[in-house]
């Protein structure tokens, strides 16, 4: 097991990644603009929220069913009432934001100029990093198998199928010259299960229970 590459992952590419590489520009309005051109323009580009303006920076937010009649100011609701985050915010952390709120509004270089909903989660740097953070865990459960079993007695977890499967794999492989261990030839919902199903891994990484595990 190279751990260099395993803490390269977490370090570069894991860590490089931050809501200002998802972030859409937060389109905004000064606070005297008719709520009747706001909402037009809200209706006509799709835009789920928009900034509102008070001396050339954004002091406030509107969705479109705020809007009443007169100036979109006298609906604004206070950045207060948002989750502001900075830009330098790490995805890990707007994903457990997101999971609890519909947006967050981002701070650009001190000022507020950005939005990120859960439809951005869709955005091909998103799909990069989970894939990235996948490889991560797939890597960190290696680690664990390989530090717990000094035997190949983790082969009591999986089914003969799965085990069938992973030695033909092995047999490729080494056919291809590339001298492959069984175990490195495990897919990542069998490592996750040897870890899920073993007492002393499933709890090193914090699932209380084996229902538990299997549900995450």
């Amino acid at each position: 097991m190279n751990h260099t590459s395993y803490y390269d992952i977490d370090r570069i590419f894991l860590r490089g990644l931050t809501v200002r590489d998802i972030a859409e520009p937060l389109p905004s309005f000064d606070a005297h603009t008719d709520c009747d051109q706001v909402r037009s323009a809200m209706k006509q580009n799709h835009f789920t929220l928009v900034g509102v303006r008070e001396n050339g920076f954004v002091s406030g937010f509107l969705q479109i069913e705020d809007l009443g009649k007169g100036p979109c100011g006298k609906y604004a609701n206070p950045l207060d009432d948002a989750v502001v985050l900075p830009g330098s915010t790490l995805l890990t952390d707007l994903v457990r934001t997101l999971n609890e709120i519909p947006f967050v509004i981002v701070d650009l270089f001190g000022e507020v100029g950005g939005i990120v909903t859960r439809s951005d989660l869709q955005d091909p740097p998103v799909r990069m990093w989970l894939f990235g953070l996948i490889t991560l865990i797939e890597m960190h459960f290696l680690t664990l198998i390989e530090q717990h079993f000094e035997d190949d007695s983790w082969q009591g977890y999986l089914s003969n199928s799965r085990l069938e499967k992973a030695r033909a794999l092995q047999v490729e492989r080494t056919r291809r010259k590339q001298d492959p261990r069984l175990l490195d030839c495990l897919q990542f919902s069998d490592k996750a299960q040897i870890v899920v199903r073993d007492e002393i891994l499933r709890k090193q990484v914090g699932f209380a229970s084996r229902r538990r595990g299997v549900e995450a």
